[in-house]
């Protein structure tokens, strides 16, 4: 389950490093949100069909969901495991 509070919490870390290369934020909040899964990516590559939970002008969170040993989108935060991120583009915001 995820917790409404991480969300903002992840946000904030986000937006604290905008500036960051995908690969380092996976890494930062892997570390600072432990048992969390994270996926960083382009929103563009999220489904179109996909809502996503919360977001701000740098990136929109998804809900991941660890079952049956494959990762899946979720809407539902009882059922989610873990978090994409995903980054913005400057004409998305």
């Amino acid at each position: 389950m995820i917790a409404a509070d991480l969300l903002t919490k992840v946000l904030d870390q986000v937006v604290s490093r905008a500036q960051a290369p995908g690969d380092v934020l996976v890494k930062h909040l892997r570390a600072s949100f432990p048992g969390v899964h994270f996926t960083v990516c382009s929103d563009d590559d999220v489904p179109a069909r996909m809502s996503p939970v919360v977001g701000n002008d740098f990136c929109r969170l998804y809900y991941v969901a660890a079952g049956e040993h494959c990762l899946s989108f979720t809407s539902e935060a009882a059922a989610a495991t873990g978090l994409v991120v995903g980054l913005c583009d400057d004409d998305q915001a």
